[in-house]
């Protein structure tokens, strides 16, 4: 299938390549090297579809963009970017964009592109003829931060930018720690609702009448505690979002009472009678094989499907090890500001131990790793020293805790592993208790039974 092709870039090496290229695959080719010029040409040429750079003197990509969508809302536009970062292909997509490369582009990629937009353009031509015929009218449908240049990566942040344009459901799936809930963030932050309410509740950590509580709200004398009515959070989020992280984990009862939710979009507070409305959108998340577990029949396979209308699976870390440099520098920019630390870089050894280890907690492990290291170290770099990845508590000599004649070198158990590495934080935080338990990431109640269980010195 062969269109008419407009490719803009103030960069005329690659602006030619593609002409090119696209031009060997059959295509009629115009290329301009300015927005502007694009514009003026338009009436004349008229394109099925222009592929364009983002970052140009005068107008931008994403400005040429939004003239071309108030001026031929028909017209494809495809961008392209050396910029990987969320933000460009969200707004791109947010804008209309048909879809967005990252630099450097690859030819037959392109080509690629190109059919397939040249494909829907004809069968939203036919569709439209239908609905015509029938005397209907036309319907046109229209991606913390989130880092990363993966192309796995790339693709969710154009999800995001066409889910911040619609309501739909969204299950966003992955491993502990991968930032399921920072994709729901991004996808709130950037819709029409940002204003409204993001809500974010953690399934498991609630028993089901708390869990019910929550998000139902409850009235007076419900249940032993309930003093007052309190209005839930699907009631206080009004058009927000409503994120419950972990859903694989929930009961029966309570998947009943969700699915009226999404179907009927009305719910009732525990111990009432009266239903109430919402107009929160729904984001679920889960670490769980949801097909397992429907199949088990411990999760309703019709509510499955009405959360999954999109679903989103978000890469364990160590499927994406080039992501790790950008990440942590993203991660120690935010743990500078938290901490009060002077570390600004990472040194090359430092690194190569981030890259090489296999983060089973993800993105997660990766924040607690460098928030201990930045702690640790007095300078302005991480290095190797500064580290303790996984259980790997004897890995360098700096403020290492002393080792106990006691320590049976075969003895693997959980409790030795939790003992040495409590142990090794204490010492390296000094004793700062508080500063130890927010390091290992638990309570300074639960820190102080660790000690007292395992008899840990604590240095003064």
């Amino acid at each position: 299938m062969n269109g008419r092709i407009l490719v803009v870039d103030d960069e005329e090496g690659l602006r030619e390549a593609l002409a090119e290229k696209l031009r060997h695959s059959g295509h009629e080719v115009e290329t301009a090297e300015s927005a502007e010029v694009a514009l003026s040409g338009l009436s004349r040429f008229e394109p099925d579809l222009i592929v364009t750079d983002l970052m140009m003197p005068g107008l931008s990509g994403l400005q040429l963009l939004e003239k071309v969508q108030e001026t031929v809302p028909s017209l494809s536009v495809v961008v392209m970017t050396g910029h990987e970062d969320m933000s460009s292909a969200v707004d791109a997509m947010k804008a209309g964009a048909f879809d967005y490369l990252v630099k450097p582009v690859k030819l037959a990629r392109v080509d690629d592109l190109v059919t397939r937009c040249l494909k829907e353009q004809a069968l939203n031509r036919e569709a439209q003829r239908e609905a015509e015929k029938a005397g209907e009218a036309p319907r046109y449908g229209a991606a913390g931060r989130v880092v990363g240049r993966d192309p796995r990566m790339i693709e969710i942040y154009k999800m995001i930018g066409v889910l911040a344009r619609n309501r739909a459901t969204v299950l966003i799936r992955g491993e502990t720690g991968t930032g399921k809930e920072m994709v729901a963030r991004a996808i709130h932050d950037n819709s029409a609702h940002a204003d409204e309410p993001f809500v974010a509740v953690n399934c498991t950590a609630l028993s089901e009448t708390l869990l019910e509580s929550e998000l139902f709200g409850h009235v007076k004398g419900s249940f032993t505690g309930a003093v007052s009515a309190r209005r839930g959070y699907f009631e206080m989020a009004g058009s927000g979002t409503v994120f419950l992280d972990e859903i694989g984990d929930t009961s029966p009862e309570f998947q009943t009472k969700l699915l009226r939710v999404l179907q009927e979009r009305t719910f009732y507070p525990v111990g009432g009678e009266t239903p109430k409305r919402t107009e929160a959108r729904i984001i679920a998340a889960t670490h769980q094989p949801m097909e397992t577990l429907v199949e088990e029949g411990s999760f309703r396979e019709d509510l499955y499907f009405r959360l999954r209308v999109v679903e989103i699976e978000v890469p364990a870390l160590r499927e994406r090890r080039d992501d790790i440099p950008l990440l942590a520098e993203a991660l120690l920019e935010r743990i500078r500001a938290s901490t009060g630390s002077r570390v600004r870089h990472i040194g090359p050894g430092a690194m190569a131990r981030l890259r090489s280890h296999d983060w089973p907690g993800n993105v997660r492990e990766l924040e607690n790793a460098l928030t201990r290291a930045a702690i640790l170290a007095r300078g302005a770099a991480v290095g190797e020293e500064h580290l303790v990845l996984g259980m790997d508590t004897e890995h360098g000599t700096f403020g290492a805790a002393p080792r106990s004649q006691e320590d049976d070198p075969d003895d693997f158990s959980l409790d030795t592993a939790v003992r040495k590495h409590v142990q090794v934080v204490l010492h390296r935080t000094e004793g700062n208790k508080s500063e130890a338990a927010r390091v290992l990431g638990i309570s300074r109640s639960r820190l102080q039974r660790y000690v007292d269980r395992f008899d840990l010195h604590v240095p003064s």
